[in-house]
């Protein structure tokens, strides 16, 4: 005889730790994010030693991050025209190869960096279709909470990941190293093949991925109540970096030195990781809706006080309180993927996700070169007031756009699980 479902329970932390297979995913994202972090860590070291150019050491760095845009716009069609478990462990397996081909004795300068390129065009497709399969893996109201776990992990994986590749680097040599980044990519795609289940994807195969790609992107931007949505995706985040790229000019400014920076760098991250906890765990879904714009107001409104120039201590209390407002994503993925049509789900979340990072990079770049011409706590002030208005406007888009809901492939249920 059948046993009947348990009923379902609110979603909690507890609860989506308890589905098998989103272990097996963020297991999975900690090894690829240690692989991506050690990479990078050491081609940097690895291309300086062979170049002494801090301008190639640099690009080594950052041409990971440069073909979020491409890849999101050109590969975008894979996540949805392919089951996300095969998008999943063809992006870490081909991520493995990459990095053993790093370790070959003699690659040229040119060389590496064309392979770091190759990681940053399979890092958004890997991305989206993580983001896609979740709602698969998770039953409603598990999403954002499921995203928000992904977050912090990601976050305290590349702290490691920096601590562990530069131990890694002063223990063995740069081949080594990069070996053990294909390791964990191996690992990765390992527990992707067999810790979850091979689903059947959205859409039929048929025509150039890429022009399937371009079309969706056109067809994301074409539906109403996703503009707004992306725009509080994309603007925020690349207007709240400028603290962070401005952390050393700052602290050189008060006298801090590298403590200084080190302080400054790790606040908001430290109030985003509380402000996630609390709000993942104190409020409900609807509580968490309500609150996004005043959740995402709160990282700009604290940044207004850098006009006052403040001290170590004040500016880092200032950028703990403003992290605090970080966790609006949690909502804001929960709108987004239900704003997305079904069909287009895969390409709306990378799409999303490709935009955060390109706006974060291009957020930093920005805000150095107004500081070149500006004092940076006056830049810092600006970007909290430019913050301020952008939410101003996307919370009347969002009034105007209500979300519609759309309809999820997913039949999934949290477990009953019972405390002790």
């Amino acid at each position: 005889m059948p046993i009947p479902d348990s009923p379902a329970r609110p979603a909690s932390y507890r609860t989506v730790l308890a589905v098998p297979e989103f272990r097996a995913l963020l297991l999975a994202q900690t090894l690829a994010t240690c692989g991506t972090v050690v990479v990078q860590t050491t081609l940097s070291v690895l291309v300086y030693a062979r170049t002494g150019s801090a301008l190639l050491a640099s690009l080594a760095f950052a041409l990971g991050f440069t073909p979020y845009l491409f890849g999101a716009t050109l590969l975008s069609a894979v996540a949805d025209r392919c089951p996300a478990r095969d998008v999943l462990v063809v992006c870490q397996a081909l991520s493995c190869a990459v990095a053993a081909a790093m370790a070959l004795p003699g690659l040229p300068v040119p060389v590496l960096l064309a392979l770091v390129l190759v990681l940053g065009v399979a890092a958004p497709v890997f991305q989206g279709a993580r983001a896609a399969a979740l709602p698969d893996l998770l039953p409603d109201g598990g999403y954002p909470l499921g995203r928000s776990l992904l977050r912090l992990v990601a976050q305290s994986t590349q702290v490691a990941g920096f601590a562990v590749g530069g131990l890694l680097l002063l223990a063995v040599p740069a081949a080594h190293a990069l070996l053990a980044s294909a390791a964990g990519f191996a690992g990765a795609a390992v527990l992707l093949r067999y810790g979850t289940r091979r689903r059947p994807a959205r859409l039929g195969r048929g025509g150039s991925v890429a022009r399937a790609s371009l079309a969706g992107v056109r067809q994301v931007w074409a539906v109403p109540g996703l503009r707004p949505l992306l725009l509080l995706t994309w603007l925020p985040p690349a207007l709240a970096v400028a603290p962070e790229a401005l952390a050393a000019p700052y602290a050189a400014q008060l006298g801090a030195g590298p403590a200084g920076v080190a302080l400054l760098l790790c606040a908001a991250p430290a109030g985003s990781v509380a402000g996630e906890l609390l709000y993942g765990t104190l409020l409900s879904p609807a509580t968490r809706a309500r609150l996004l714009v005043p959740s995402a107001a709160l990282i700009f409104v604290p940044l207004l006080g850098f006009v006052f120039r403040p001290g170590l201590l004040a500016a880092t209390a200032l950028l703990v309180v403003s992290g605090l407002g970080y966790p609006y994503a949690m909502a804001l993925d929960q709108r987004t993927l239900e704003a997305a049509p079904a069909p287009l789900r895969g390409r709306a979340l990378t799409l999303a996700l490709a935009g955060l990072m390109a706006g974060q990079g291009l957020g930093f770049a920005a805000a150095g070169a107004v500081a070149e011409f500006l004092d940076p706590s006056l830049v810092v002030a600006g970007a909290g007031l430019l913050g301020s208005a952008v939410l101003l406007l996307c919370r009347g888009a969002t009034r105007r756009s209500p979300v519609r809901a759309a309809p999820g492939p997913s039949t999934a249920r949290f477990p009953n699980t019972r405390t002790a």
